[in-house]
């Protein structure tokens, strides 16, 4: 038995409530979510494309369980053996034990969530981590690391003041038990690969699963060229790290490449450099993106792993999240056909069919979401590389602490709506699609808000609507919908964009904590407003036909 499976199996011994554990209104908390079948459609593969996608799929399973052992031991012990379907769900729905729509609370037994998941030792306090690093800054650097797990040999609930010893694991180390065996897997998928590209990006991938060193092989993954079959597969998000903010959880998925929409994306690539110098903020803190690698794919991704499995069902992605390869390289943009399709048709459109007036639902369109998911994902790219803090450079991520998440989203919908506005005057898009963009824009924004603000996404959008509502861009009518003031919202736009990029630049981590705070709260209008709403699904529940219905 490895390391992590032990550890599983103690925690899953010391859950509190384990003897009767509570369950919270579970099947109207699996209500809200629409289960939908995800399909996988090999015609169009050859049949050593099909064996190698058979290959990553095992792969992808693996990373599951991995992640897993990331995010909560004691849930994942609870869902392999729970018999209630609409329990099962849950766990299947949120990677872990609490609820995303009710603050992060708690859908089985009582207990909270830790700040740090299986990241750091429960107990620990951020307070405590920088006491510590204060008093041994030769540890700062393993600490802070996107690739560690943190320990102690006690429990941290009985520390009082700064912690005597922690101690970190890589996460090579730590998760062997299933980076091995994905490693082999990734390995064996490459030599079934004709594209001579893709099967050096898997190969190089494998190997940083064994080093947790992923510079090359997201290097190869920029330098692929319109394959018709990738993968992601790497710990890049941090949204599981709610304590420093940096540690990465593991993601994956298999990417099928959708050619005809694909093409369509051409005007954004031809012209990132010159949206980076429309940006709103000093020019030093505009770094060129002349030259750089602007790859985007139009896709469908008949199989999901890790946190691009769990919870938000992401439409879009903006990878590597390295600083160093943004500044040298540039980023691959991807666009998920079937999952924006599923979440047009199922949420937003009734959403906004409740929310907004008949004059402003004629503006929302797939089309329109497109192209803001499309503006949104390629502005995560865009803006300052480094903060500027005391003189030094330093990364954004650690000088924003936990905050940047909610903030880097936040900045990438804002910078998105600013661009289109900027492409229209430059007569790149026509004038007519702006009020779509806007419309559809503002649809998302109720979307997410059904998530309430556990995450990232809820905290970004919750702030961007009141500051919407602040300057006059949104109005609540007396009937209980929205209009959207469509000659406020360029201004409005413009401000916000450049504040979130002054707080970027400047590494402003007490001024974005404040912003939030202020922002960051959800109006008793909104929530009654939002109630019109609730018989529509918040997002789907995907079974994917791939995965052969693997449990948590």
């Amino acid at each position: 038995m490895g390391l992590c499976a032990a550890l599983a199996l103690s925690c899953a011994a010391q859950v509190r409530n384990a003897g009767g554990r509570p369950v919270h209104n579970e099947p109207e908390r699996a209500a809200r979510w629409k289960s939908v079948v995800v399909p996988y459609h090999p015609a169009g593969l050859s049949p050593r494309q099909q064996q190698m996608v058979a290959k990553l799929a095992d792969a992808c399973r693996l990373m599951d369980t991995l992640y897993w052992h990331q995010s909560d031991l004691g849930g994942w012990a609870m869902g392999r053996v729970t018999q209630n379907a609409a329990l099962a769900k849950l766990f299947g729905v949120m990677g872990s034990r609490w609820d995303l729509l009710d603050e992060n609370s708690p859908f089985i037994g009582e207990e909270p969530m830790p700040p740090g998941h299986e990241l750091y030792p429960y107990g620990l306090t951020r307070a405590q981590i920088e006491a510590y690093v204060a008093a041994h800054p030769e540890q700062k650097a393993a600490i802070f690391s996107p690739w560690s797990v943190v320990r102690s040999p006690i429990a941290m609930g009985e520390v009082k003041g700064t912690p005597a010893t922690l101690t970190t694991i890589p996460y090579h180390v730590a998760f062997a038990e299933w980076l091995q065996p994905m490693a082999d897997d990734l390995r064996a998928a490459a030599k079934l690969s004709d594209d001579a590209a893709f099967a050096k990006y898997l190969r190089l991938r494998a190997d940083a699963l064994l080093s947790d060193d992923y510079y090359a092989s997201d290097i190869a993954w920029l330098d692929l060229k319109d394959p018709k079959v990738d993968i992601i597969f790497a710990p890049y998000e941090t949204y599981l790290d709610n304590m420093l903010g940096v540690k990465t959880s593991y993601g994956g998925a298999i990417l099928i490449r959708n050619d005809v929409e694909s093409r369509k994306l051409a005007i954004y690539q031809k012209n990132e450099a010159a949206m980076q110098q429309a940006l709103p903020i000093d020019a030093a803190d505009k770094p060129s993106k002349e030259g750089q690698a602007t790859p985007m794919e139009v896709v469908d991704a008949p199989l999901r792993a890790g946190d691009l499995h769990y919870g938000y069902q992401a439409v879009a992605d903006n990878l590597p999240n390295d600083a160093r390869i943004h500044a040298e390289k540039g980023s691959k943009k991807i666009f998920f056909k079937n999952f924006m399709d599923l979440r047009v048709q199922s949420v937003i459109l009734p959403i906004a069919a409740k929310m907004l007036t008949p004059a402003e639902v004629k503006d929302v369109s797939g089309d329109g979401y497109l192209t803001a998911t499309v503006l949104h994902e390629i502005s995560h790219g865009l803006g300052p590389a480094y903060a500027h803090v005391g003189g030094q450079q330093v990364d954004i991520r650690e000088a924003i602490g936990p905050a940047f998440s909610g903030l880097e989203e936040a900045k990438a919908d804002v910078t998105g709506i600013f661009l289109a506005k900027w492409l229209v005057d430059q007569k790149l898009l026509p004038e007519s699609e702006l009020d779509t963009i806007y419309g559809s824009y503002v649809a998302g924004i109720f979307r997410t808000l059904r998530f309430g603000t556990g995450e990232a996404h809820g905290r970004a959008e919750m702030m961007e609507f009141n500051v919407l509502l602040e300057h006059g861009a949104l109005k609540l009518g007396d009937d209980g919908r929205y209009t959207i003031d469509y000659a406020a919202m360029p201004a409005a736009i413009e401000a916000l964009c450049k504040k979130l990029l002054t707080f970027e630049a400047e590494g402003d981590r007490a001024g974005v904590e404040a912003w939030f705070k202020k922002y960051d709260v959800m109006p008793d209008s909104l929530t009654k407003a939002l109630d019109a709403t609730k018989a529509i699904p918040v997002d789907v529940a995907p079974t994917f036909e791939l995965a052969h219905g693997v449990k948590p």
